[in-house]
């Protein structure tokens, strides 16, 4: 990695080593799960405790986010990803809330990951700030969940 004058790479951020420890443990408590069933139904739980917990801009965010995801694809399945609310496809994440709060910034937002099908031509956006969700919001939420899933 190279470095610009008078700076250097001083490796992960507190916040990056933070979301990396947070996965490690959702990794060891999906491990230890039973069931299928069980793994699917505590992973929802835990994400509706990880979007209860956030601060209020947030928080009224990542709800509505939630609810349109899974009212638009209920074949998605909610689980932690590093810490954020995420929703996967047989085990792959397809998109995922990131919130300001997480790396600091100054707006949440929603991406997509590569199982996403949301390619159009050589380049695509697979990632959209959020700063508020309106109906036409949650409407454009719902085509590119819709588009991503086929």
């Amino acid at each position: 990695m190279s470095s610009t004058a008078g700076s250097a790479y001083e490796g992960f951020t507190a916040e990056e080593r933070a979301a990396m420890k947070e996965h490690a443990k959702e990794l060891k408590k999906t491990a230890a799960r039973r069931s299928a069933a069980d793994k699917a139904a505590e992973a929802a739980r835990d994400v509706l405790a990880k979007i209860a917990g956030m601060g209020e801009a947030d928080r009224v965010l990542a709800e509505r986010v939630h609810a349109v995801v899974t009212a638009t694809a209920p074949a998605l399945a909610p689980k932690l990803w590093y810490g954020m609310p995420a929703y996967a496809l047989d085990g792959r994440i397809v998109c995922h809330f990131q919130p300001a709060e997480k790396f600091k910034t100054r707006y949440a937002t929603f991406s997509f990951s590569d199982p996403a099908q949301l390619d159009d031509g050589a380049m695509w956006p697979v990632s959209f700030a959020l700063t508020e969700v309106t109906d036409e919001v949650e409407a454009r939420i719902a085509a590119l969940v819709k588009q991503a899933l086929g």
